[in-house]
C-alpha cells in the first residue's frame, strides 16, 4: 500500500538567511560595478581654482611675437672685387643718396682702366683728326672753286677784249685762239671742281655721320669704363639707415659679396611674425591684428603669407593700417594678437588646466550651496589664451573648477571639507 510523502518546507530562519545572503551579494556586486560611477572625494576648497560662468564679449585670437622690419630694404653688394681701402661711415648711420660708404682697392682693375682709357682717347683723337681733315678738304675745294671763278672772270674779260681786237685785225688769230682756249679751259675746270665738290660733300657727310656714331660709342664706352671704375667707390643708392655693415680695413671683398643694407624709414615699417603651423589654414591676407604700444592700440593687417613651414612655424608680414607708432626701430619685438573674429556676446569661462585631463568634454560644477561639486558633460567652442566659449552644458552664474584634475581620480562628486 502506497504511502503519501509530505513535501518538506524550509524553516523561516533558513528563508530569511537566504534572502539576506542574496541581498549581501547584490550590494557587493553593486559596489563593485558602480563604485567608480558613484565615487566621491573630499578635498580642501582652497586647493582648487574656481571660476564663474559669465556672458560677455568674446573674441577668438592668438598671441604672436613679431619683429619690426623696414618695408623697403636695399641690399648693398660689391659690384667689383677688391680690398677695403677706406671706410667713410659706420653701421647705424643715417645716409643721404650718393654718400660714399667704402672705397675698394683693385690694382689690376685700375691698370686695365688706364690702358682702356688710353686706347679710347687715342681712337677719339684719330676720329677728331679725320674730321678735321674732312673739313680742311671741304675748305680747300671751296678755295679751288673760288680761284677758278676768279680766273674765269679774268679770262672772260681778256677773251672779250681779244675778240674785239681780233675783229678789228689788231691781233693775230693765234693770240685770239689762246685767249679763247684759256677761257674755255677755266669753264671746264669749274665744272669738274663743282662735281668734285658734290662728290666730296656726299662722302664727307657719310664719313662725318660714321665718325659721329663711332665717337658716340667711344664716349659711351669711356663713360661705362669710368662708371666701372667708380664702382670701387660703394655709395648709398638711396637715403636711409645703414645696417648689417661690419667691414674692416684691409678686408678682401669678392665681386657680388654682400656688405650691408640700407633701411628706408620714409617708406614705413612692417612686422614679420612667426605663427604655429596649426593656424596655417586660418591665416588669410587682410586678417586683422592689434597690439598696444605706449598705452595706445594700433591696428595691423596680414599682407603676405609665407607658406613654407620651418620648425613647425610659418611667417607672415603685417602692415600698419593707419599710422605706425613713432620711434620704432628695426629688430624691435612687438607682442600682438591676430584676431580670427570680432568681439561678440558669448557664454565663457576662464582657461584652466582641467582641459588637459578632460579634453573639454566635462567639468566639475559646484552646487548652489557651494558644499560640493559634481561632474557634468559640456561642449566647448572657440577659445583664446584667456577664455573658453561654452556652447552647451553650463548656465550663466554657475561656478566650476578649472584647476587640474590629476589628483581627483575621475570621481563623480567632490565634497569640500572644512567649508
Amino acid at each position: 500500500m502506497d504511502r503519501i510523502i509530505e513535501k518538506k518546507q524550509w524553516p523561516i530562519k533558513r528563508v530569511l538567511l537566504f534572502i539576506f545572503l542574496v541581498l549581501a551579494v547584490m550590494v557587493v556586486l553593486y559596489l563593485l560595478i558602480f563604485q567608480s560611477k558613484t565615487s566621491k572625494i573630499s578635498i580642501d576648497k582652497n586647493a582648487v581654482q574656481i571660476t564663474e560662468v559669465k556672458r560677455t564679449g568674446f573674441q577668438e585670437y592668438i598671441p604672436v611675437d613679431g619683429v619690426v622690419l623696414p618695408r623697403t630694404t636695399i641690399f648693398l653688394n660689391a659690384v667689383m672685387g677688391g680690398t677695403v681701402k677706406k671706410i667713410f661711415v659706420e653701421d647705424g648711420e643715417m645716409l643721404s643718396m650718393g654718400d660714399t660708404i667704402v672705397k675698394l682697392d683693385n690694382a689690376s682693375m685700375e691698370l686695365s682702366f688706364m690702358e682702356q682709357e688710353t686706347r679710347i682717347f687715342e681712337a677719339i683723337n684719330n676720329l677728331e683728326n679725320t674730321q678735321i681733315n674732312l673739313e680742311k678738304n671741304t675748305l680747300l675745294r671751296q678755295q679751288e672753286i673760288i680761284n677758278i671763278k676768279y680766273r674765269i672772270d679774268q679770262t672772260t674779260k681778256n677773251f672779250n677784249r681779244m675778240k674785239y681786237l681780233y675783229q678789228d685785225s689788231l691781233i693775230s688769230q693765234v693770240e685770239y685762239e689762246d685767249a679763247e682756249r684759256d677761257y674755255r679751259m677755266n669753264l671746264e675746270q669749274l665744272k669738274i671742281s663743282l662735281e668734285l665738290k658734290r662728290v666730296d660733300s656726299l662722302s664727307t657727310f657719310k664719313r662725318t655721320a660714321q665718325n659721329n656714331a663711332t665717337m658716340g660709342r667711344l664716349k659711351g664706352n669711356l663713360e661705362l669704363l669710368r662708371q666701372s671704375y667708380d664702382n670701387l667707390y660703394i655709395k648709398a643708392p638711396a637715403g636711409g639707415i645703414l645696417s648689417s655693415f661690419n667691414l674692416q680695413s684691409g678686408q678682401t671683398m669678392s665681386q657680388g659679396e654682400h656688405i650691408g643694407q640700407i633701411d628706408v624709414p620714409s617708406d614705413g615699417f612692417m612686422v614679420r611674425a612667426d605663427i604655429d603651423e596649426r593656424y596655417l589654414s586660418r591665416i588669410t591676407v587682410g586678417l586683422e591684428a592689434t597690439f598696444e604700444y605706449e598705452n595706445q592700440q594700433y591696428i595691423m593687417e596680414v599682407r603676405k603669407i609665407y607658406s613654407d613651414v620651418t620648425n613647425r612655424t610659418f611667417q607672415v608680414d603685417l602692415y600698419f593700417r593707419n599710422q605706425a607708432p613713432e620711434y620704432l626701430k628695426r629688430g624691435q619685438t612687438l607682442r600682438m594678437r591676430i584676431n580670427f573674429s570680432g568681439a561678440d556676446d558669448a557664454l565663457i569661462i576662464k582657461r584652466g588646466n582641467f582641459y588637459q585631463e578632460t579634453g573639454g568634454q566635462w567639468i566639475y560644477v559646484l552646487d548652489q550651496s557651494g558644499d560640493f561639486a559634481v561632474k557634468r558633460n559640456i561642449r566647448l567652442g572657440r577659445q583664446n589664451i584667456r577664455e573658453y566659449e561654452i556652447l552647451d552644458g553650463l548656465e550663466m552664474g554657475e561656478k566650476v573648477i578649472i584647476s587640474g584634475y590629476q589628483n581627483l581620480f575621475d570621481r563623480d562628486k567632490i565634497i569640500f571639507k572644512n567649508n
